[in-house]
């Protein structure tokens, strides 16, 4: 009996061991991409998808339909053509399903997957390729096996004959030319490449290695460039006491005509126009976008509202949070700028009066809120028409402002001894790095109130979900500013309509909600012809001031091929201008805000 339960006890062994033998035999899925230009000047990527070790009868293949940061619709498979399946050398059957899944026969087998991508829009959020350079976003290029994202992966890039040259935040596999490795696909597609002959900057900000990848000729100077971007760099990563990552990448595409930029996990990609660096203008303009970009590295891509992220590549994530997530961006690229020492005091208080002025002077500020702008991204803000201005305003304006609104809160609330940046930093530490999710509505009203020390639900009301509009003097008292309308009291009429003659021809483009043009039944698409009994072949506009308020215009135009004769009567000017000044007798508590407010903490 006794030798008998020791053979049973052994043969129990040999089954847990022959059990444990066998899920270690079924080899997890893996995943690796095969990225070739053979032929660059035709615009086309080429790709190899190969899948091991997965199981099923079908495999379902899928191609993002948008790029996160860029909040619209983009139908990116429009672009993918001969798409094929293989078994060995064997061609199975693959079918599209619906507008961005292909379906694979597999039949649990290894299986190899090939198709092409037409990339010829170069943009920040797009791809591109021609015989200069190629440059990709994941989202428009690699696709993956529906439902499975967190799947790592291994991208090798043959670039075309010639170039020598591959930048991308992804880390490279040791011994491998050109093979990086991706944790998951988010990660994949949060990572663009660079691919070409292109110039490598590189500089050290807080221990960490940053590269600059340099595409086309430019009029730069590299040693002054990379040290002012380490200073930009530098103050940025104090709002948040930390550099969460080991290396950054910036791709920058010097153009003809550039500009705006994109965010990912640890690089981005700008555009500049190729001569802006020649001009103070032009360089601080690029330096702010650096600012902006890099600050993204904390703001929206770790600390983040809820809905973005994990994505749903498929359609769109809506949130009503972008005020935070790119208004605040835009708001602390001008801190930044300040506190690294490339703008000064009068500088300063000119743009944010710009900014304010901008804000108030767009119809569509009194039509939709911050959140709802957000919420109808969309949309709205990547495809505007001649009636945007009256019914949308861009909430990369509208949280900037709503921003700066908040630092006043909370410096007041302290007496100027603590600012949005502890607030941000206090949000950070607690929904990225501690509880690793974004951040809900309420969530981040209440990470806000625990500075204000008080509620902010009438502020949120008013400002955020509603359109009423701030007392910004009472606002910026608090670090001594104060705001002059310069248009007061003038008695200036406006036609309230923008003409374009890039045809020839004076044509109306805009038309602003209850102007004069707008009242008198001006169309967008009118081509004027005449005022007041003589011929018109300039802008209009040009010629109010001539006039006062209540005057008759008689103008001749072209609707559509019919003409007409549309009088207007002018209205007043009612646009505001505002100027900011530091207050003559600021207090010391003033002084002090506004310290801890522009100044490096």
């Amino acid at each position: 009996m006794k030798q008998q339960k020791i053979h049973s006890w052994a043969a129990g062994v040999l089954v847990l061991l022959a059990l444990a033998f066998s899920s270690s035999a079924q080899a997890a899925p893996k995943i690796s991409y095969r990225l070739s230009m053979p032929e660059p000047q035709t615009h086309y990527f080429e790709v190899e998808m190969r899948l091991e070790d997965f199981k099923g009868k079908n495999l379902d293949l899928t191609l993002p339909v948008w790029a996160p940061g860029s909040y619209l619709i983009r139908e990116f498979p429009k672009n993918v053509e001969a798409f094929q399946a293989f078994v060995g050398s064997n061609q199975v059957s693959a079918q599209k399903i619906d507008k961005n899944t292909w379906r694979v026969a597999s039949s649990g087998k290894d299986v190899t997957v090939k198709y092409k991508v037409y990339a010829f829009e170069l943009s920040v959020r797009t791809s591109f390729i021609d015989a200069s350079h190629g440059y990709l976003n994941g989202t428009s290029v690699f696709m993956y096996p529906e439902g499975q994202k967190d799947l790592p992966s291994t991208v090798t890039v043959v670039p075309y004959k010639g170039w020598s040259k591959v930048s991308t935040g992804l880390p490279a596999v040791n011994g491998q030319p050109f093979t990086y490795r991706a944790q998951n696909y988010d990660i994949l597609a949060d990572s663009p490449f660079e691919i070409g002959n292109h110039e490598i900057l590189s500089f050290e900000s807080n221990g960490v290695k940053h590269e600059v990848a340099m595409y086309g000729d430019a009029n730069y100077d590299a040693q002054r460039l990379t040290a002012d971007m380490k200073k930009v760099t530098e103050e940025a990563a104090k709002v948040f006491g930390e550099l969460p990552v080991n290396y950054y990448l910036f791709i920058v595409h010097n153009l003809a005509a550039g500009g705006g930029g994109l965010e990912h996990l640890n690089s981005t990609t700008l555009h500049a126009t190729r001569t802006a660096y020649g001009t103070e203008r032009g360089y601080k303009g690029f330096l702010n976008l650096v600012a902006h970009e890099y600050f993204h590295l904390w703001n929206v891509k770790r600390l983040r509202p809820i809905e973005l992220g994990p994505f749903d590549y498929n359609q769109e994530n809506y949130s009503k949070m972008l005020w935070v997530s790119e208004g605040f961006t835009s708001y602390y690229a001008d801190v930044i700028m300040k506190r690294a020492g490339f703008t000064s005091d009068r500088e300063y208080a000119d743009k944010l009066a710009a900014s304010i002025t901008s804000v108030e002077n767009t119809p569509g500020n009194k039509v939709v809120s911050a959140a709802q702008s957000s919420f109808d991204a969309w949309i709205k803000q990547y495809r505007p028409d001649e009636n945007s201005y009256n019914t949308h305003l861009s909430y990369y304006s509208k949280g900037s402002l709503l921003g700066m609104l908040l630092d006043m809160e909370i410096l007041k609330a302290s007496n100027g001894t603590k600012s949005l940046d502890d607030a941000m930093k206090a949000l950070y530490d607690e929904y990225y790095k501690k509880k690793k999710r974004g951040f809900t509505e309420k969530e981040f009203q209440q990470g806000i109130e625990k500075f204000t020390n008080r509620s902010m639900n009438d502020f949120f009301q008013k400002y955020v979900y509603g359109l009423e509009t701030p007392d910004y003097n009472a606002f910026l008292s608090t670090v001594g500013i104060t705001l002059t309308d310069l248009n007061q009291g003038t008695k200036a009429p406006l036609l309230g309509a923008g003409i374009s003659t890039a045809s020839g021809k004076p044509v109306v483009t805009t038309v602003t909600r209850n102007g004069s043009a707008w009242q008198s039944g001006l169309n967008v698409n009118d081509e004027i012809i005449g005022m007041n009994g003589y011929r018109v072949s300039d802008d209009i506009n040009k010629s109010i001031p001539a006039y006062a308020v209540g005057d008759q215009l008689e103008l001749v135009i072209n609707r559509s091929g019919q003409l007409m004769i549309l009088p207007v009567t002018l209205l007043k000017d009612h646009t505001l201008k505002y100027h900011a000044e530091m207050a003559p007798a600021a207090t010391d508590l003033q002084k002090k805000s506004y310290q801890k407010w522009t100044s490096a903490k």
